[in-house]
């Protein structure tokens, strides 16, 4: 085999993720319910057949299928934002004095507030957002500063200039009579300062920055990575104020559906009526779905099936008992044509994707592939599958590929070989 092919075999593997995400794609494809946004004209015409998929590592590694480039409007999606960038502003206990944390149980669009403290229930319903609005910068901040202040910072979180869709902000400030009766209400109560009129059209404008899916799960990869943009590495966000945004969105992201989103997905996650859902777990990812049907409490159909597969499937719901590790690669070293790599701690969905991706770019001059899970402690079924989807993908590109796996952490069905893959009982010289 001339060394040129040598180079390539081992460089050449191309992690499953996508097709894991292709195929959850077209799973969901077909289940078209639900209806668009009628009540913002501009909303009401979007295709209802856009649909797609983004996942970001902390590492800064993305995986994105179908629609990925297509623009939506970031809506309610861009509350957990622009509450971060208030607390990272103000602080947690001022923050705190005059926006509650609570669940309201109601729907987005209620008139949520504490009857003895005035506060609105939490930050992701629209009266404690436009509240949030009010409070950034100073009083007597003029609106458009306010607006492109947010704008700047949401770009900083995903890491690219956004921008704001002006049709869609027109078209819904011609439809924001309740917002508005909303934000003279928080005035009245001297929750914060400034012209309520200016302050409902900041939060209008904030709710009309355009993003894609691959950005929505940039931002939230930012948020699951302590604050920390995976791809700039500016530090954007402290990470306690990250956390209270985490902790915010389990308790209230999906509105009076939070509860029984958090039961069946376990994922912390904030949607919009464009048809996005925002997901984020905490030290591990970002993710983001695009489809503009909605369900009867404003949440996207195929977001919703998707975010129960990812979290079913890839065991990405945050309260299973199944704990994950990182730096699962602990050496990679070559001894003649063989190419050793060690691995080490438990093998699931996070840890096999840092793998995959170690494996994707390797270039090593070899023939023979030996994966050593001798320090591999345990491996939940994702892990396992996923590992051994990536070996065989090695195997199709000509390597020879063995395992070291003296405790059967893969469980294979028999100890000499399983689909092609030779199976080591010894120690490795």
């Amino acid at each position: 085999m001339a060394p040129s092919l040598l180079l390539r075999y081992c460089g050449g593997m191309k992690s499953p993720v996508t097709d894991y995400l292709n195929e959850l794609l077209e799973r969901n494809r077909n289940h078209d319910g639900g209806e668009r946004a009628s009540y913002i004209p501009e909303l009401a015409r979007a295709n209802p057949h856009r649909f797609g998929i983004a996942m970001t590592t902390v590492e800064g590694r993305t995986y994105s299928v179908g629609d990925d480039n297509i623009e939506f409007t970031l809506q309610s999606m861009s509350k957990p934002f622009a509450y971060a960038a208030a607390l990272d502003m103000h602080g947690k206990e001022y923050m705190s004095e005059r926006v509650g944390v609570e669940p309201s149980g109601e729907a987005f669009n209620e008139l949520s507030i504490e009857e003895d403290s005035n506060r609105p229930d939490n930050p992701m319903i629209n009266v404690g957002a436009i509240a949030v609005h009010g409070l950034l910068l100073e009083k007597d901040t003029p609106s458009q500063e306010r607006i492109e202040y947010l704008r700047e910072f949401f770009s900083r979180l995903a890491g690219r200039e956004l921008t704001i869709d002006q049709d869609v902000f027109t078209s819904e400030l011609e439809t924001a009579e309740r917002n508005f009766a909303m934000g003279h209400m928080l005035k009245g109560l001297s929750v914060f300062d400034g012209p309520a009129h200016g302050v409902v059209e900041g939060y209008i404008a904030q709710c009309a920055v355009k993003v894609n899916i691959r950005d929505l799960s940039v931002m939230g990869a930012t948020l699951s990575n302590g604050g920390i943009q995976p791809h700039t590495r500016e530090q954007v966000i402290e990470p306690l104020v990250a956390r209270q945004v985490l902790s915010v969105m389990v308790s209230a992201g999906m509105y009076d559906a939070s509860g029984t989103w958090f039961a069946d997905v376990g994922i912390p996650a904030k949607s919009g009526v464009s048809g996005g859902i925002l997901g984020v777990l905490p030290g591990q990812l970002g993710l983001g779905v695009f489809s503009p049907s909605l369900d009867a409490k404003g949440n996207s159909v195929r977001g919703i099936r998707v975010f129960k597969e990812l979290s079913d499937r890839m065991g990405l719901h945050i309260m299973d008992t199944e704990a994950y590790s990182y730096h699962a690669v602990r050496a990679v070293r070559q001894v003649g044509d063989e190419l050793i790599i060690e691995l080490q701690g438990r093998l699931e969905f996070s840890n096999a994707e840092e793998i995959l991706s170690q494996l994707e770019e390797l270039e090593y001059n070899c023939t023979d592939v030996v994966i050593d899970l001798t320090r591999v402690s345990e491996a939940n079924r994702v892990g396992r599958h996923m590992l051994l989807d990536g070996l065989h993908r090695l195997q199709e590109e000509g390597l020879q590929v063995s395992l070291l796996d003296p405790d059967n952490i893969l469980k294979f069905k028999n100890s000499a070989q399983d689909d092609g893959i030779h199976y080591l009982r010894s120690q490795q010289k």
